[in-house]
């Protein structure tokens, strides 16, 4: 089983924080929320799945 690294680390506890959010909130999507424009958490994720994509590269990425 190849190791984990610390880019889908990152990921994989922003996509809890922001299950456990929306779950507080009783969403299923962040979409639903009226504080999405705006929200720090969702930005964050944001970052986190663009560095996990781009692992920490500059420039692009293909999906």
């Amino acid at each position: 089983m190849p190791e984990i690294n610390s880019f889908e680390e990152r990921l994989t506890q922003m996509i809890s924080e922001v299950k456990a959010c929306q779950k507080d909130k009783g969403y299923d999507s962040c979409m639903k929320c009226e504080n999405l424009i705006g929200c720090e958490l969702r930005k964050s994720y944001v970052q986190v799945t663009y560095e996990s994509m781009s692992k920490g590269e500059i420039g692009g990425f293909e999906f």
